[in-house]
């Protein structure tokens, strides 16, 4: 039986955002204007150069670490990959993205804009507009990495990150799509038919079900499923900002989760901090159902008995929630050329493929892009009965709410229904 989680009490509050978003306020305030390049900026047009430019280099990439899959993946089959290009990754493992994003709002403020500490950032969503604001990220190279070709540039999930176009700042490396995680021992298909189903069985079995307390990147795309099921539908929203649909839904909706709070794990007085929290209550048995964003990874899990055969996935009749992944470069970034290597062999063929092999993370590439043999190689990955088909998922997914509602949701969230 694992140790329990780490919770999040009622009282908790979550200053790093609001901290990083009051400093981009003073420093767009401070600084408008273009931001200095430093004078060698690397040429992905001339990727010979930036190869000679990165060997040696060490790429300090800041990424979330609390997927151990994900940790030995970057350890192993992709450091193999880099060293093969003289260059090494240093992981820092971070807990929140804004962490990240504070470290180089606070060197643009010192007017650092060379020889950042941070040279690469795992980035999607708030955080990536949010830097996008106040210009912190290396923009114009994405299109021009040897392997952009495989990439398809068309589509809305690759050219808009949660509403904000990307042009050029950031790119992709994982396919991300929400599914439903449950036991088939304890749950019958009608109950994992619907929120409005799953809510209902939730309270006649008290404990058993709960997601992560937002911020967190998988509890906030919990909240805003809800949303979208309370709204009617994320045709409602139909990515575009309108405060009246989202003031009506939203407050609705925190009516919704308060009346469930008492039926969730703990009677809703905590929340798991984190999804590694949440999917170590499933594999104890403490909890038989969450929401989670990478279902490809449920499969190993099952295999290794970490949790029990009668796993299941389900798409909940509102659809889930899909997006990707992104790497973005700090304008200031002191090893810029290993950052671009590294986030060319990101969607590399070889390493999409051992990324899905070893992790169950979903493509970001253009399959179709591929050769017939190495296209049938994905195919061919199988990740077992418990797993949905990604034919199955695409099928039923939902565009992710702009970015400026983000913050609102989890904000109100926090204010509506954890200190309630």
């Amino acid at each position: 039986m694992p140790r329990s989680p780490s919770t999040s009490s009622r009282h908790t509050g979550r200053g790093g955002l609001i901290a990083a978003t009051a400093a981009v306020v003073a420093l767009l305030t401070a600084c408008a204007g273009a931001l200095a390049e430093p004078a060698r900026a690397p040429n992905a047009g001339n990727w010979p150069a930036v190869l000679d430019a990165a060997r040696g280099q060490t790429v300090n990439w800041y990424m979330y670490g609390g997927d151990q899959r994900l940790n030995s993946f970057v350890s192993g089959a992709l450091a193999e990959r880099m060293r093969r290009h003289g260059v090494t990754i240093n992981q820092v493992k971070t807990t929140d993205t804004v962490d990240a994003v504070n470290k180089v709002l606070a060197e643009k403020q010192a007017g650092r804009d060379s020889g950042g500490a941070v040279d690469l950032v795992w980035v999607n969503g708030e955080n990536f507009a949010t830097g996008k604001q106040a210009g912190l990220w290396h923009c114009g190279y994405v299109r021009d990495l040897p392997n952009a070709g495989y990439v398809d540039f068309t589509d809305p999930a690759v050219s808009h990150d949660f509403g904000v176009p990307v042009d050029g700042c950031e790119s992709v490396w994982q396919q991300a799509d929400s599914a439903l995680v449950y036991d088939s021992a304890a749950l019958d298909p009608k109950d994992v038919a619907s929120v409005t189903s799953l809510f209902e069985w939730a309270k006649a079995h008290p404990g058993r079900f709960t997601y992560p307390a937002p911020p967190d990147f998988t509890g906030s795309m919990a909240v805003r499923t809800f949303l979208y099921d309370t709204a009617g539908g994320s045709e409602a929203f139909d990515g575009s900002v309108n405060d009246a649909v989202f003031t009506s839904a939203s407050a609705r909706l925190w009516r919704r989760l308060n009346k469930v709070e008492p039926a969730l794990w703990r009677r809703g007085a905590t929340y798991p901090t984190s999804q590694g929290d949440v999917e170590r209550l499933y594999a104890g048995g403490e909890i038989d159902a969450y929401l989670t964003y990478g279902p490809g990874a449920v499969a190993e899990l099952v295999a290794d008995g970490v949790f029990p055969r009668s796993t299941r996935e389900t798409v909940l009749s509102v659809g889930n929630i899909a997006n990707n992944n992104f790497v973005a470069i700090p304008y200031n970034a002191a090893h810029r050329a290993a950052a671009m290597v590294l986030a060319n062999e990101l969607i590399s063929p070889g390493i999409q493929l051992a990324l899905y092999q070893a992790t169950g993370a979903y493509p970001a590439i253009d399959l179709t892009a591929l050769p017939a043999a190495r296209r049938a190689q994905f195919d061919r990955v199988d990740l077992g009965p418990s797993v949905l088909p990604l034919s199955t998922l695409t099928a039923h997914t939902r565009p992710e709410l702009p970015a400026a509602y983000v913050t609102r949701i989890e904000a109100g969230w926090r204010a509506h229904v954890l200190q309630r």
